[in-house]
């Protein structure tokens, strides 16, 4: 019984390790007459800004797949030049034209299409990393 005569009421801010009074330590109001805490809604800003870093991620997505279809397209390219027929070595930096016969094989070719009437598939040049890039006209 004397343990609970000792306890103070509720709305008394009493620190019992301290046996202190700390209400005006405390960040907020403690007595019963002090306005109600409410927090803010900050749905609105969650939204916007939900909407924002989804974007951001979307567009670091485009950039990652824009980059994968275009060493994708570099890694076809350099496998049908690679597999391509051709009887001598490419000199690197040097314009090479690849051509596509009726059944499909492809070879490499030095003659350049206005001098000849095969069908042209494309013009390459080797890079010092044996890379084959393709060169636009």
């Amino acid at each position: 019984m004397a343990e609970e005569k000792s306890k103070k009421p509720d709305q008394v801010v009493f620190d019992e390790k301290t046996q202190k009074y700390t209400a005006a330590l405390t960040p907020y109001a403690t007595n019963l007459g002090a306005p109600a805490i409410i927090p803010d809604d900050i749905t609105s800003w969650k939204n916007s800004n939900i909407s924002k870093v989804n974007h951001q991620f979307k567009s670091q997505f485009d950039d990652i797949k824009l980059q994968y279809e275009v060493m994708m397209k570099k890694f076809e390219q350099n496998n049908l030049i690679y597999s391509a027929k051709f009887s001598f070595e490419p000199v690197l930096g040097e314009i090479y034209y690849l051509y596509r016969k009726q059944s499909g094989e492809v070879w490499l070719s030095l003659i350049s299409p206005h001098e000849c009437n095969w069908d042209y598939v494309g013009t390459f040049r080797l890079n010092s990393g044996k890379i084959w890039e393709e060169v636009l006209d």
